[in-house]
């Protein structure tokens, strides 16, 4: 485990919502390099009528996809951002409720957004910057000593 202390002075928040029948992924991730945004805590609530979501599977190294063809409510939607090659990335992951009250969740692959998506985005202190790990090929933060 490693733990770091970070003080920051109140940062930038970014307010995106997503209409009907609009790709969260792709419109969350252009607002992102609209506004160079390149580390931030992400939250969001609402609907989607499709989805994909994946199971990453350590042995591939890659999400397992996981197909959702119905409407569903975003009962939580959590995750950050982080840069690649000099971009920000989206990672996001999101529990999904279905009409019977049942859950289905994990990383957002893709989605069709309906009625609505509230995200905000919570820019961080650039100590928490993440990297991406040689051995999983996923983006970690980095911390202290790294």
């Amino acid at each position: 485990m490693r733990t770091e202390e970070v003080h920051q002075p109140t940062g930038r928040v970014l307010v995106v919502v997503c209409d009907k029948g609009e790709e969260p992924v792709s419109a969350i991730g252009a607002a992102l390099h609209r506004h160079d945004l390149r580390a931030g805590r992400v939250t969001a609530v609402g609907g989607f009528q499709e989805a994909e979501v994946g199971w990453f599977d350590r042995e591939r190294r890659d999400y397992r996809r996981i197909p959702v063809r119905e409407q569903v409510e975003v009962l939580s939607l959590v995750g950050d951002v982080a840069a690649r090659d000099g971009e920000p990335v989206l990672h996001v992951h999101a529990v999904l409720g279905r009409a019977d009250g049942s859950t289905v969740g994990g990383h957002l692959l893709s989605a069709r957004v309906w009625p609505t998506l509230e995200v905000i985005v919570t820019e961080v202190a650039p100590e928490l910057a993440k990297q991406v790990d040689p051995e999983t090929g996923l983006a970690l933060i980095a911390g202290p000593g790294r």
